[in-house]
C-alpha cells in the first residue's frame, strides 16, 4: 500500500476515536463531578465540540484516500474501511470505559462478517 493509503487509515483511526468519544463518551460524563449537573443542551454542545476534531481528520482522510483525488481507495472501499475502524475503536472503547458491557459471541460473529465484507469489497 502506498503512503497515501497509510495516511488515510491513520486519519480514519484518529477521526473515529474522536467520534466515538463524542457519541458515547458523554454517557460517562455524569460520573465526573463537573459534568453531573449539565443539561442535555450543554452535553450536546460539548459532544459537538469533540466531533469537530473528528471532521479535521475525516475530511482529509477521504480527500487523500479517494481514487479520484489520486488516492488508492474507491468510495466504497473508503466507507468499508471506515466502518471496520469504527467497529474496532468502538469495541475497544466499550471494553475500556464501559466494563459492565459484555461483548458476546454473536457480536464477535457480526464483527467477523464485517471483516469478510472488507475482503469481498477489496477483491478484484
Amino acid at each position: 500500500m502506498e503512503l497515501r493509503g497509510y495516511y488515510t487509515i491513520g486519519l480514519l483511526i484518529l477521526s473515529n476515536a474522536f467520534m466515538t468519544l463524542a457519541w458515547y463518551g458523554h454517557l460517562k460524563f455524569r460520573e465526573l463531578r463537573w459534568f453531573e449537573n449539565l443539561g442535555l443542551f450543554s452535553i450536546i454542545m460539548i459532544s459537538w465540540g469533540i466531533a469537530l476534531f473528528e471532521y479535521f481528520a475525516q475530511v482529509p482522510a477521504n480527500r487523500i484516500g479517494f481514487s479520484a483525488n489520486g488516492g488508492p481507495f474507491s468510495l466504497v472501499e473508503l466507507k468499508v474501511i471506515q466502518e471496520v475502524i469504527t467497529l474496532i475503536i468502538f469495541a475497544g472503547f466499550t471494553l475500556i470505559f464501559f466494563k459492565e458491557e459484555v461483548l458476546r459471541w454473536n457480536h464477535l460473529v457480526g464483527f467477523a462478517f464485517l471483516v469478510l465484507a472488507v475482503y469481498f469489497i477489496f477483491k478484484k
